[in-house]
């Protein structure tokens, strides 16, 4: 009788202590339960160590989310010493371990070593291929067992099905569709789900057939869901969005506001793309003043989004600016896309006052910021600050990116500064074609057509892929320099080879090469032969290539074509104007700017800004 009063009490001392162990772990005090374990719990002798089996599993869990790798594989050794292995519960939980620390060889070593196994066990390894993205094994072990007669849950169906809509397996997951409705244990399971107003499998679904592309077969799986949840209406606009169903996102995004459902702040971020698509800047605001009435505009993700997109209207970038000042939060991804917005739209000053901000408020820029700060500095042509981007570059080891070096380059070969350029080449550890095509472009600003050639000869021994950017840098070059035999030989090895697609840009600059030098004949051959309609560049460029060799009533019959082209461009009446002015017309000169005037045509003028004293 005593020992069996001593018996039950070591029962509920071992069943207290594993409702401690349970809730510290359910808690998430993952490193506490560890060291309680340490302390309190392992024994020290081997005969006890049975009385810690039930344990087990809530430690290695313990391990695997705390995480503690070194401290689970302890635990499997003593496993395997003790022979705790035949003990289902405690090999599943090992799978399970394996899976978190991405340790999927050990998972299956672990699998393949147990004589007995559940749904549990089966489950587990499927979700180890899955979450360590093994898409194909985690297809053939569901396929295994389903053979083996076990019964995969519609949450591990709903994860394969996942699996398929990012690899894009359509066939696949038609396949467990179809077992989904043909094996009425899991039908019968679903439908229960879908009562109790889970929707978990069949959003799954939805959302594979829509990264799948199968619009159709999604609106049918949606309207069989009984309860639509926001979760639900969310995969659908999100959906319609990557399949550039922009009209449908919205309607569904309506409707889901009739239906009484409330969308989140994950509904509103899918929905942006659609706004970017259609009517621009009308829906984004309608969708912006629904945030800001039920109070998501203070949400970070949604106001960064709304930066972005009010960035890229240009009409709306004083709606960018706005919100960006009233948010509370902003990372290094906010400062950049704020920085790139204004200077894309010009306003380079702003970018570089904003640049400075940035670091005052102690947030360092990474090489997306650097970027459109080089930039601004190249279209502001203020070399001083862009060596204090450069400085920075150099300091926080950005300069090691390729794009930021091909960046400087382009940067000090715009403000004149040509050496430091050719300096920024040398230092740079790796280089891409873009590198070279940027410095022979360099060269070729400057009037160093020779050694724009010299570069370009380089790259081909090196065995630099030539691209169409590459070949267009050096034929500039030779226009710049008026390498007029050279620039023909390129451009005829160019159309012999057919490697390199020659755009409009070719034609526009060869012809403009070939006119500058006087070889009319030739520029008016490839005019008439060139495989596409010329654009008003070329006219134009050819018109002011016979005006100025002399080819007066050439030039004055192909302006008359150009104002047919582009009635609107004042440029047009003004090279006319300067054919009759070299033809002593001035009666025609005063026409044209008779009939500039009556339509309100005005020539914009070129300004120049130089930096005196760090002021412009």
């Amino acid at each position: 009788m005593m020992y069996m009063v001593m018996r039950r009490g070591f029962t509920s001392i071992a069943d207290q202590t594993l409702l401690t162990v349970k809730a510290m772990v359910a808690r998430g005090e993952y490193d506490q339960t560890l060291v309680f374990y340490k302390q309190r719990l392992h024994p020290s002798t081997p005969s006890a160590f049975h009385g810690i089996i039930p344990i087990l599993p809530s430690v290695i869990k313990a391990a695997s989310l705390a995480p503690s790798l070194h401290f689970g594989l302890q635990h499997h050794c003593l496993v395997l010493k003790m022979g705790f292995h035949s003990h289902l519960f405690i090999s599943n939980s090992l799978i399970s371990m394996y899976a978190k620390f991405s340790q999927v060889e050990a998972a299956v070593v672990v699998f393949d070593t147990m004589t007995h196994r559940d749904t549990i066990t089966w489950s587990s390894l499927v979700n180890c291929y899955a979450q360590n993205e093994y898409g194909k094994q985690a297809s053939e072990m569901v396929k295994e067992m389903y053979t083996a007669g076990f019964l995969p849950k519609p949450q591990l169906i709903a994860s394969i099905i996942s699996i398929c809509g990012r690899s894009g397996n359509l066939r696949l997951g038609r396949q467990i569709h179809a077992l989904v409705i043909a094996d009425q244990r899991i039908k019968e399971k679903l439908e229960s789900e879908l009562e109790e107003g889970s929707v978990f499998l069949s959003t799954a679904l939805l959302d594979m057939y829509l990264k799948c592309g199968d619009c159709l077969m999604a609106f049918r799986v949606f309207n069989r869901i009984k309860l639509k949840n926001h979760v639900s209406w969310t995969a659908m606009v999100s959906g319609c969005c990557g399949n550039g169903n922009y009209d449908v996102a919205l309607h569904c995004f309506r409707a889901m506001l009739v239906e009484g459902v409330r969308p989140n702040r994950v509904t509103l971020l899918a929905l942006i793309p659609a706004c970017a698509n259609l009517a621009g800047v009308k829906h984004a605001k309608e969708l912006h003043g629904y945030a800001f009435r039920h109070g998501f505009e203070s949400d970070f993700h949604f106001s960064a989004a709304l930066v972005r997109f009010y960035g890229e209207c240009h009409e709306a970038v004083s709606s960018a600016k706005l919100i960006f000042e009233r948010m509370t939060q902003k990372d290094v991804v906010t400062w950049s896309t704020i920085i790139g917005i204004y200077s894309a739209s010009g306003n380079c000053s702003e970018a570089i006052r904003i640049f400075r901000e940035m670091q005052l408020e102690g947030v360092a820029p990474n090489s997306v910021t650097l970027l459109p700060i080089i930039s601004a500095c190249t279209n502001l042509s203020l070399p001083d600050h862009g060596r204090g981007a450069h400085g920075y570059a150099l300091k926080s080891g950005l300069s090691l990116h390729v794009v930021i070096g091909n960046s400087l380059i382009n940067m000090y070969s715009k403000c004149g500064c040509l050496m430091d350029s050719h300096q920024i080449f040398k230092e740079m550890h790796r280089r891409d074609f873009v590198s070279w095509s940027t410095l022979i472009s360099a060269h070729g600003l400057h009037g160093q057509g020779k050694k724009a050639l010299q570069l370009f000869g380089e790259m081909q021994e090196r065995g630099i892929d030539i691209d169409a950017i590459t070949f267009l840098a050096v034929l500039s070059a030779c226009n710049h320099s008026g390498l007029v035999k050279e620039g023909q030989e390129l451009f005829n090895d160019a159309v012999k080879d057919n490697k390199i697609s020659l755009t409009m840009e070719h034609y526009a600059c060869y012809i403009d090469l070939l006119g500058r030098s006087g070889k009319l004949q030739d520029a008016c051959e490839i005019i008439n032969t060139m495989p596409m309609k010329p654009s008003t560049r070329i006219w134009s460029s050819f018109v002011s290539a016979c005006k100025v060799h002399g080819r007066l009533q050439f030039a004055e019959m192909l302006a008359h074509q150009l104002f047919k082209l582009e009635p609107g461009n004042a440029a047009n009446y003004t090279l006319l104007s300067m054919v009759y002015a070299e033809s002593s017309n001035w009666m025609g000169v005063e026409e044209v700017r008779a009939v500039m005037r009556e339509r309100g045509l005005r020539k914009n003028y070129g300004f120049s800004q130089i930096e005196v004293e760090n002021k412009s």
